[in-house]
């Protein structure tokens, strides 16, 4: 396992195609300050160029908490203009994680609030353990939510129960969160980055260039009428159906043997 550092407050471990990021500011439960955004979005800009990275799983350092969103107590000391100075850094760290090209799952313990949520709603997939305490609280010092919040829980949810929960604030436990299909996966206490680096790996299993166009697909074909949507997945469809991973997997199939993606 090897590992790399960005910045004092993110790592990414190497476990084989699976990628590791990990928040890793325990001393401030991994509250986003605009060093550690900048952190993340340089973490992001190399794993998204990493061709042997086929999946990432974002976990946190802490024992208690996954992200407990912005640095309130940096935002504190800040003028208007300091403000709108960070705004574009705050959004690369979010925009980082969901523009990941491979499969991303975020592992959820603790709390998960304001932009912690959000780093975690910016992934395909989410898995909680039982401690998980998930929300949106913007509102409730003055402001919304900022990092994708607003669009991305909707589509999770649906738009009557995101705007319930953005309007009130309302923090939820991992198994009301499992119920509502704010979390996809509910695990035992402490299990959840083994978990999804578990899931990570069978996912990892299958061709990079199969799950990089799957993801595309399935990102763009969000909200668009089904001709639409059927058209993104025809491009997507095209985009591998002549790699060197198709041929290689249709081979594999038809000699009984485990494919060697060459991964183009």
């Amino acid at each position: 396992m090897s590992e790399a550092r960005f910045g004092e407050f993110v790592l990414v471990r190497r476990h084989g195609y699976v990628a590791e990021l990990v928040l890793d500011r325990p001393k401030a439960m991994n509250a986003v300050s605009t060093e550690m955004a900048r952190s993340i979005a340089a973490a992001c800009t190399a794993l998204g160029a990493d061709r042997d990275a086929r999946a990432v799983v974002l976990t946190s350092s802490h024992e208690r908490a996954f992200c407990v969103g912005a640095d309130l107590k940096e935002r504190n000391s800040f003028s208007d203009a300091d403000l709108m100075r960070q705004r574009p850094v705050a959004r690369g760290a979010y925009t980082g994680v969901l523009e990941l090209p491979m499969p991303t799952i975020a592992a959820v313990h603790g709390f998960a609030l304001g932009g912690g949520f959000e780093l975690a709603l910016s992934c395909d997939l989410i898995v909680a353990d039982r401690t998980a305490v998930v929300g949106l609280p913007e509102v409730s010092v003055g402001v919304i939510p900022g990092g994708g919040g607003t669009q991305l829980l909707p589509r999770r949810v649906g738009a009557a129960r995101a705007a319930e929960l953005v309007f009130s604030a309302r923090r939820l436990e991992a198994a009301e969160a499992g119920e509502m299909g704010l979390v996809d996966h509910v695990v035992e206490e402490g299990r959840d980055r083994e978990e999804a680096l578990e899931l990570a790996a069978r996912i990892a299993a299958n061709s990079p260039v199969g799950l990089r166009a799957a993801k595309r697909a399935l990102r763009l074909g969000q909200g668009l009428d089904l001709r639409a949507g059927l058209e993104v997945e025809d491009a997507a469809w095209r985009s591998v159906a002549f790699s060197g991973d198709r041929a290689e997997g249709v081979a594999a199939f038809n000699e009984k043997r485990k494919p060697e993606w060459p991964g183009e």
